[in-house]
């Protein structure tokens, strides 16, 4: 056997050559070779056999290049590594939006809820008598329709059994025997074909429902708007003369325009909006938001002085563009024109923004006339109108106390706003820009203080006034929130009232009969709540008539069961009825006796006497029942600035919240 043998040129198709795996700088063109050049136009490393290539390029080490990318992507690294906190933050804060959005909708569910069910209780009756008037209606159609059916089936059965007879009969054979017997079904067959049955219908299958709800509750389809917008803090902004240039005293105004994620100009108003003005001693200038409801809103504040302030100006909490904005308030344009008394008492009530809540809807105002001298500062008492003399004056009042400084810390207050005082010798402040309620002795000993900051059922967002109800629970006026919200004497949330009617509550106070009063400021209403959250009677409209309010503020109610009503704007008090009749009005524009700058906070003595605090003129006047001025309260050793809410407390002192002192002051009263 010979030996298979190959040919010397067969050996290199049938042997396997092994070669080594290329190095960690093999070039990735060319197999075999090692890249030492890197090419900075081509951005590739290059081997020997590559340069050929890349002749005019610039080229550098390999090693070089590869370290200067090594540094370029470490710097990469930490730049990107130094925005994780503040990605971490946007997360955080995107999430706790997320949340505040889902509980707002379980909220707004809840009212939903809670609104159409009371709806449904109003309409139990009317949906007995319609029910009972289809079983009416559908009895009578159905009675002839049945007695029609049931005849066309008994035609129908001796048409199929005379048939049947018939069909017989012709299977059979014929034959004189069958011959009768045909004939009379004959004549039977002919009477069916002549039978006259209801074969066209007796009556229709028409039931149909039409509802007329006008009577109950108007235009009900239409009942509720899901309100929102798609404003967001980062691009929207201000503008206007008020950022540029302030008279000390006189109305400035800002416009801020609402934008989208992309700059976009938001077309609808609602969105929450809030402004203040810091003062350099640190109180806050509160003013009127106005909302033009197309997306743009107007901001009106005036200054009281001279000096540098700051003005935040805040969407959905967050600060727009530019926020918070530097301002320089001048005096230098005060003593230029002089205008006479009338004209000074013309134009007065129109200076004055409202100091309440920097809200976003209201009463847009005529701003002061710009030669006006006239200076909202700090001033005593016995600065204004007639001098004390003990004389005419029966009244001995002098200040025992004061609670507070500005902060956030227990008994610190930031723009406190309600007072109410317990039977049980307690004084509670609504803690507005704090979101909380803080409780003191009536010596002013700090007792406790509740509240969470949010926009879900049981959290605060901007209470502005409070009141003790009998039975000890605590009810808060939310501003923000536009709703009523019941704690118990302890602090814990229990329920809540006027949710979806409530459009800018302000102050509330508690009826003889243990119903809820709420001044809603925005709607320029008077509601009367049960404390179970059904509506008893609302009164007032925006106007400047008798039965009219203008950013109304508190309310306290006498013996008589009389609400009294503070009315900012219009310079005066207003006693009603429990049903909303007008009783007695009392106070004009000014500064003399029995006058008003915007009254706020109010309350009644034992003696029915009318105890008011004066905003604008910073002071607290006394009137009797029929709403005669008796007295001022003597608050010239501590001047007040900007009194808000207002109370008697149980050892019979008179406590006020010094709004722009960012305090409290409980003055010896003597009845």
């Amino acid at each position: 056997m010979e030996a298979h043998q190959h040919s010397p040129d067969s050996s290199s198709e049938e042997c396997t050559v092994l070669e080594a795996p290329p190095g960690k700088n093999a070039c990735p063109q060319h197999t075999g070779k090692v890249a030492d050049q890197y090419c900075l136009a081509c951005e590739c490393p290059l081997c020997e056999d590559c340069v050929r290539d890349h002749v005019e390029h610039p080229k550098v080490p390999l090693g070089q290049a590869l370290e200067q990318h090594r540094s370029s992507l470490q710097e990469s690294l930490g730049t990107v590594q130094s925005r994780q906190p503040q990605i971490s933050d946007a997360l955080s804060f995107i999430k706790e939006i997320l949340q505040q959005l889902t509980n707002q909708r379980a909220s707004i569910e809840e009212d939903i809820q809670s609104s159409f069910e009371d709806l449904h209780k109003q309409l139990d009756v009317r949906k007995s008598v319609l029910l009972m008037e289809l079983e009416v209606t559908y009895g009578l159609k159905q009675k002839v329709l049945q007695a029609q059916a049931d005849s066309l089936v008994r035609g129908e059965g001796d048409i199929m059994a005379s048939c049947t007879q018939a069909e017989e009969a012709l299977a059979g054979e014929s034959c004189v025997a069958s011959h009768q017997v045909e004939r009379e079904l004959q004549e039977n067959l002919r009477e069916l074909a002549g039978l006259g049955l209801p074969c066209q219908p007796e009556e229709n299958d028409q039931l149909d429902l039409i509802l007329e709800t006008d009577g109950l509750r108007k235009s009900i389809h239409n009942l509720g708007t899901i309100v929102t917008t798609s404003a967001v803090a980062s691009q929207s902004e201000a503008m206007g003369a008020g950022l540029e240039q302030c008279i000390v005293g006189h109305p400035s105004s800002v416009t801020i325009v609402t934008r989208d994620k992309s700059g976009g100009a938001c077309k609808s108003g609602n969105a929450i909006l809030s402004a203040e003005v810091f003062t350099p001693d640190g109180s806050i200038v509160d003013g009127e938001i106005v909302d033009h409801k197309n997306g743009t809103y107007e901001f009106v504040y005036i200054v009281p002085k001279e000096g540098n302030f700051s003005l935040a100006l805040r969407l959905y909490d967050q600060h727009i563009k530019g926020s918070p904005f530097k301002l320089t308030v001048s005096g230098a344009f005060e003593a230029e024109v002089e205008v006479s008394p009338s004209t000074t008492t013309a134009t007065n009530s129109a200076a004055y923004a409202t100091p309440s809540t920097g809200s976003s809807e209201g009463a847009k105002r005529r701003g002061k006339s710009p030669g006006q001298k006239k200076k909202g500062s700090k001033r005593a008492s016995s600065a204004l109108g007639t001098p004390r003399r003990k004389t005419q004056n029966p009244i001995e009042d002098d200040l025992i106390f004061r609670i507070g400084t500005k902060g956030r810390n227990k008994g610190e207050f930031t723009n406190l706003q309600g007072v109410a005082a317990s039977s049980t010798g307690r004084i509670l402040i609504a803690d507005s820009n704090n979101q909380c309620v803080q409780i003191f002795a009536n010596e002013g000993e700090f007792k406790n203080r509740f509240g969470v900051r949010g926009r879900s059922p049981g959290q605060l967002q901007r209470p502005t006034g409070v009141a003790v109800h009998p039975s000890g629970d605590i009810i808060i006026a939310d501003y923000d929130n536009k709703w009523v919200s019941i704690f118990s004497c302890e602090g814990k949330f229990k329920a809540k009232l006027g949710s979806g009617r409530l459009m800018g509550p302000k102050g509330v106070s508690i009826d003889q009969n243990g119903n809820v009063i709420v001044v809603d400021n925005k709607a320029c209403t008077v509601f009367i709540f049960q404390l179970t959250g059904k509506l008893i009677t609302k009164f007032g409209s925006r106007g400047n008539g008798d039965k009219q309010f203008a950013g109304p503020h508190f309310a306290a109610v006498n013996k008589n069961n009389e609400i009294i009503v503070t009315d900012f704007h219009n310079h005066s008090v207003k006693v009603f009825t429990p049903d909303g009749e007008l009783v007695l009005k009392f106070g004009s524009n000014g500064e003399g006796n029995g006058q008003f700058n915007a009254p706020t906070g109010v309350a009644v003595d034992n003696n029915g006497n009318i105890i008011v605090a004066d905003w604008g003129n910073s002071r607290i006047q006394v009137f009797d029942g029929s709403g005669s001025f008796l007295s001022y309260i003597n608050t010239s050793a501590d001047p007040l600035y900007g009194p808000q809410g207002l109370a008697l407390t149980s050892d019979g002192h008179v406590v006020v919240a010094d709004s722009g002192n960012h305090c409290f002051k409980v003055y010896r009263y003597l009845q």
